[in-house]
């Protein structure tokens, strides 16, 4: 197409229509490119000055090429400020200022330079109002058709949200189902590793078990207790570091090594360090503490060997109370043993309270959790023996800022079952 020069708007939206409609544009693209052009020029018509508008057509079939309108746009003076890859119908800024519009045409496109210049004869009016009409009527039928599908994907994501979101319950109660079955086989095999209730004439004996989380319902907490040839009643507490099964199992190799120590006749001074010398070159990394107690209950001699462990409490009858302090390190620690064997004596109705740290640490001060411990003991120490020690880790966990699994193991001396007649 010659290039035209053109000094109105109408003039030149007419001109962008014929283009349009001769090339066999879509409805949406002409009124795209009539805004766009009409944008561009603006401000030069409405100054007074001329614009010029040509039309090429590039690429055929016979070269293989996709055809296309190119629409190049000549204003004198500076164009609008607006961008031109921001105008509805983008555009390329030429080196000479102009704006360039490449627009792709289909096989049949006609060719622009065939198609004159509507003539602004007495149907222009009329012609150009139908093409506007034409063009709102596309735009309004594209803006219902992004609505409808707006609507569509609304709806759709409003049924996976709600699909997902059932999926996501169905999956929190399966977690939870799963979390309880894994929880009590757990348990239950925490209770099966633990030792068997035992009875002693004489002597009452009551245990309290906690883990840290109910997540992991065992732990590195573990108690062993068994009757010596002699009478003599032996308790191991062991407190292995870490949390979950792997401390359970560090913490029941360390168990059965002391009851196997400790049945073979051992000196009850030399078990803490022979069971670091039988478990260090099977498990290098193994840390516990231990505490070991023997106790005679017809004559209520106690004796005590410590590696590591805080220390045995014992409540007397008239309720006082004192720590059995016994020097020592424990299993995996450097110069494991204990360093004497504390010898005392029980009398009837006294209270001994054997514990591992997470009794006495849950507030992360040990020595005011110590104080605590006894003023518990103290006030606990005439019920039954059963209830004793689940009442001190009440009383000692009625503010948790440390969570750690929990042991607390109760004896107390009573007279003897008379013999039956």
């Amino acid at each position: 197409m010659t290039p035209h020069v053109l000094h109105s708007l109408t003039a030149l939206q007419q001109a962008v229509r014929g283009l349009a409609e001769s090339s066999a544009l879509p409805v949406e693209t002409r009124a795209r490119l009539v805004l766009a052009v009409s944008e561009s020029a603006g401000a030069a018509l409405d100054a007074g000055r001329a614009v010029t508008l040509e039309a090429t057509r590039e690429g055929d079939e016979a070269e293989r090429s996709s055809p296309s309108l190119v629409v190049t746009l000549r204003t004198p003076g500076a164009l609008r400020p607006q961008r031109a890859t921001e105008l509805p119908l983008p555009a390329r800024t030429g080196s000479d200022g102009a704006h360039v519009w490449r627009v792709p045409l289909c096989a049949s496109g006609g060719r622009p330079e065939q198609s004159p210049l509507p003539r602004a004869d007495a149907g222009t009016a009329d012609a150009a109002s139908a093409a506007l009409e034409e063009e709102l009527r596309a735009a309004l039928a594209r803006v219902d058709a992004l609505v409808a599908e707006q609507r569509r994907l609304t709806n759709e994501l409003a049924e996976t949200n709600s699909g997902v979101l059932a999926l996501y319950v169905q999956l929190e109660e399966r977690d939870e189902q799963l979390r309880k079955a894994h929880g009590q086989t757990l348990r239950e095999l925490e209770d099966a590793l633990r030792p068997p209730p035992i009875t002693i004439d004489g002597l009452e004996v009551a245990v309290h078990y906690a883990p840290a989380g109910t997540d992991a319902p065992t732990g590195g907490d573990l108690y062993d207790w068994f009757m010596l040839p002699d009478g003599t009643a032996h308790i191991t507490i062991v407190d292995a570091l870490g949390h979950g099964v792997r401390s359970t199992r560090s913490a029941l190799n360390v168990t059965h090594a002391v009851r196997t120590l400790a049945l073979e006749g051992h000196p009850l001074e030399s078990i803490v360090a022979r069971t670091h010398e039988i478990l260090a070159p099977f498990d290098p990394d193994l840390m516990a503490t231990v505490l070991l107690a023997r106790l005679h209950p017809a004559t209520g001699e106690l004796h005590l060997a410590n590696g590591s462990h805080p220390p045995a409490l014992v409540v007397r009858q008239d309720g006082t109370a004192q720590y059995l302090e016994v020097r020592g390190r424990g299993v995996g620690f450097p110069l494991p043993g204990s360093e004497r064997v504390l010898r005392t004596r029980l009398d009837e109705g006294d209270l001994l309270v054997l514990y591992t740290d997470g009794l006495t640490e849950s507030r992360r001060d040990p020595l005011e959790g110590e104080r605590r411990l006894i003023e518990s003991a103290q006030q606990n120490r005439g019920r039954p023996i059963g209830e004793i020690p689940g009442a001190i880790a009440d009383d000692m966990h009625s503010l948790i800022l440390h969570s750690d699994d929990t042991l607390a193991l109760a004896l107390r001396l009573n007279p003897p079952a008379a013999p039956a007649r």
